[in-house]
């Protein structure tokens, strides 16, 4: 088992311990978190991306990724900014890193932020890791109408 697989089988039994998301595992090198309450398929995930550390939200679900950018054009927030501001309430002390929104070629809406660093430096950074994760669950679940519920 690699080094990688090893941190994210740590992040993994965290975020199982914090029960703020359904089933976590881990599949390919790839940490996937399924958002507890979304009535579609979504999962925050932290993999490797062309060597570099990501945190993202992915849905194969038209409609949700539609309904989170009608969302927050409603609301007039940036998802830049709501980043920052639960990363900040998180002690998250380094640079926000961007969030970028497109459809990936295995056909997934996908909203990921690089982190700058890869595989190597994870172990050293797996604080920051969670932190992200977590902020990623903070600004998305309200967005899109994932928090389940009767409308």
């Amino acid at each position: 088992m690699t080094t990688w697989t090893n941190i994210l089988r740590s992040i993994a039994d965290h975020a199982s311990t914090l029960g703020l998301f359904g089933e976590v595992s881990i599949h390919n090198d790839r940490l996937d978190c399924r958002a507890k309450d979304a009535d579609v398929p979504a999962y925050f995930r932290i993999d490797l991306q062309k060597g570099v550390v990501c945190v993202s939200l992915v849905t194969p679900d038209r409609w949700l990724s539609q309904s989170i950018e009608q969302d927050l054009v409603h609301t007039g927030d940036k998802m830049s900014d709501l980043l920052d501001e639960e990363l900040a309430d998180l002690g998250h002390t380094s640079t926000t890193p961007t969030i970028e929104h497109f459809r990936s070629d295995d056909k997934l809406y996908t909203f990921v932020s690089r982190l700058g660093f890869g595989a190597d430096q994870a172990a050293a950074r797996k604080d920051e890791l969670i932190r992200v994760l977590l902020a990623y669950h903070a600004v998305f679940t309200p967005l899109g109408d994932m928090e389940g519920g009767d409308e």
